[in-house]
């Protein structure tokens, strides 16, 4: 009788995974249609160019929220769409990156670029690490990295060529990226 029962059990559960997967699967394919997914790229080979047509700068009142989705699906967050860097138009003139003192840590000497993928080894936005190199998110791209998983997340290091102080740290399992400040080693 135990056997019976157990057999039952048996096939009564592999007869229900087919149908349940079938159902996610469907589901997620009326997803797909529905809003287009955003795949990150390749770490890109080089970082931003230097902007030389950014708006002037802005004396009195904080930018209003940014929203970087340029196309369908893609993240609200500065990311990489191909070869371009998706909110990365300000240039110089962006009060926002400005730094009194800028390097004030020393600059990162541990490579950047696709040849130097680091992978977050702990901490938080405001102090995280990798290979003894401690770090900081900016605080206007704070709200960037609320999916960034600071334990193993794959990320990529490029110069910024327009805002001195900071480096743009490319995650390359979202495919966006953020304006971090070496805090040394």
């Amino acid at each position: 009788m135990k056997t019976a029962i157990a057999v039952l059990a048996v096939s009564t559960l592999a007869l229900s995974v087919p149908a349940f997967a079938q159902d996610r699967g469907e589901q997620s394919h009326q997803q797909s249609r529905q809003q287009p997914h955003f795949t990150p790229s390749r770490p890109p080979a080089h970082g931003p160019a230097p902007v030389h047509n950014a708006p002037p700068a802005r004396n009195s009142a904080p930018p209003a929220p940014q929203h970087f989705a340029d196309k369908p699906g893609h993240p609200e967050a500065p990311h990489v769409d191909g070869k371009r860097w998706v909110g990365h138009d300000m240039g110089p003139n962006d009060a926002r990156f400005h730094l009194d003192h800028p390097w004030e840590h020393g600059h990162f000497t541990g490579g950047f670029g696709p040849g130097h993928v680091w992978h977050l080894a702990g901490g938080g936005p405001s102090r995280f690490w990798f290979n003894g190199f401690y770090f900081s998110v900016a605080d206007p791209d704070l709200a960037f990295v609320n999916g960034w998983i600071w334990t193993s997340d794959p990320i990529v290091l490029y110069e910024d060529p327009d805002h001195p102080g900071y480096y743009l740290a490319y995650n390359e399992r979202t495919g966006t990226y953020v304006h971090v400040m070496y805090l040394g080693a």
